[in-house]
């Protein structure tokens, strides 16, 4: 058993002071009900604890880091910004030159508003829809996480057949009434709500690649279905491409889909590991936004300059025209086996991948989404467990997307599958 002394020891520390001793749920570790490992450091593809364990890290804050953790070249990018100056409170040239490599790698964005969170980016590209249509309802889906907002904290898979609720206490009932949630990848659902309130349906959220829920892709079918029924209503379609913007491809999530929704949310990886997040669109939406138009939307830090230069940095380094190709490979190379083994020997389990992201269920043999999964959480729980200590750092929960960046290496790759295959061999599945 690894030595986590320190690790007991910080957790008193941290939750004196902080509810759950974290600055976000998940860090909690409640899921797989023990108070996981404090980090003190990283470096490329591993990370370390307060007791000086190291692990393979498969997490990658949660899918910020595209090139692990330090990397030389944002590291140096960030220094030298912070060296000038941290933040200004006013317009600097960094700004523009992260907007214009965004604008030139997703052409369905003319102009970019930068913000520090992906819940400031949805949340303001909701504000953003419903000014531009002069409409209220917001259509999202279940199992699509778009920030902490009230009006997305929605659980109700009935679309307009009732009033939906909201799952967090502190949220009353009328933030939430004018958001729909329906089921993902259920075309008669999508059509039957537009069919019934289309012409009030100001915006239909969604993220094309869900990763909130595990690694769940949108069927194609549906997808495009869906662009066609918004356009039909005169609607917006929002892509929410905080996870998958620069993850899955240089263009996101609408690349691989051939795809140009109206407006794009990202974060994560244009922050280069720091808070950066955004959302863009046509030039017409976008001169919307305060000081052209009339929506207003601001924050003190958006688009510092330490943030800026370490996203200009990250995005620099995945130019390369393989770049893609080879963190592809990769994560074929972790997961395909994993996957090959589970069908050859019939068990109760699936992953699912989708460039340098994926998710091991145990529980079902496939997930689209529509709700009709059940998952092990127990034995995820063990799984997770057995893993951390044979030093790998997965997601503390099942239902989130493991994370490669282009620091893993083939040998950190093998070790990892092994140690699946381990489990799996043992009958813990």
């Amino acid at each position: 058993m690894k030595n986590l002394q320190r690790t007991v020891r910080a957790w008193e520390m941290l939750t004196k002071r902080m509810p759950g001793g974290v600055s976000s749920p998940i860090r909690a570790g409640k899921a797989i009900g023990i108070s996981p490992p404090v980090m003190a450091r990283g470096d490329g593809a591993w990370i370390e604890d307060v007791d000086g364990n190291r692990y393979i890290d498969c997490c990658m804050s949660w899918g910020a880091l595209l090139h692990g953790h330090a990397h030389p070249a944002v590291v140096a990018a960030a220094h030298n910004a912070v060296e000038r100056g941290s933040t200004f409170g006013t317009a600097t040239m960094s700004e523009g030159a992260l907007a214009e490599a965004l604008c030139e790698a997703m052409p369905s964005m003319d102009m970019v508003r930068f913000v520090s969170t992906g819940t400031e980016s949805t949340m303001s590209a909701v504000r953003l829809c419903r000014a531009a249509t002069g409409r209220e309802k917001v259509i999202k889906f279940k199992g699509h996480y778009h920030g902490h907002a009230d009006q997305f904290l929605v659980s109700a898979g009935s679309g307009v057949a009732s009033l939906p609720q909201a799952s967090s206490q502190g949220i009353p009932p009328e933030f939430v009434q004018h958001t729909i949630c329906l089921p993902f990848n259920d075309v008669e659902a999508l059509d039957r709500c537009f069919d019934e309130i289309g012409e009030a349906i100001a915006a239909v959220i969604i993220e094309p690649i869900a990763a909130n829920m595990g690694v769940v892709p949108s069927d194609n079918q549906f997808l495009h279905r869906l662009q066609k029924r918004v356009s039909a209503a005169n609607s917006l379609l929002i892509f929410d491409e905080v996870v998958t913007g620069f993850r899955v491809a240089r263009g996101g999530a609408q690349e691989l889909y051939g795809m140009a929704p109206d407006i794009t949310c990202l974060g994560k990886i244009i922050g280069g590991g720091f808070p950066a997040a955004a959302f863009g669109g046509r030039r017409e939406l976008m001169e919307l936004l305060s000081p052209l138009g009339n929506v207003y939307q601001a924050g003190t830090l958006s688009g510092n300059p330490v943030a800026m230069s370490a996203g200009i940095a990250a995005l620099s380094l995945s130019q390369h025209p393989e770049f893609y190709r080879d963190l592809e490979t990769a994560a074929d190379a972790l997961f395909r086996p994993v996957q090959e083994y589970i069908t050859s020997h019939h068990l109760n389990a699936c992953v699912q991948w989708c460039g340098s992201m994926g998710t091991l269920f145990f529980g079902a043999t496939a997930v689209k989404g529509r709700g009709e999964e059940r998952l092990d959480a127990e034995r995820y729980r063990r799984f997770f467990l057995f893993m951390l200590e044979r030093g790998v750092y997965l997601p503390l929960a099942q239902n989130e997307a493991w994370f490669l960046s282009s620091s893993h290496k083939k040998g950190e790759i093998e070790y990892v599958r092994s140690s699946i295959i381990d489990f799996l061999s043992k009958g813990a599945s």
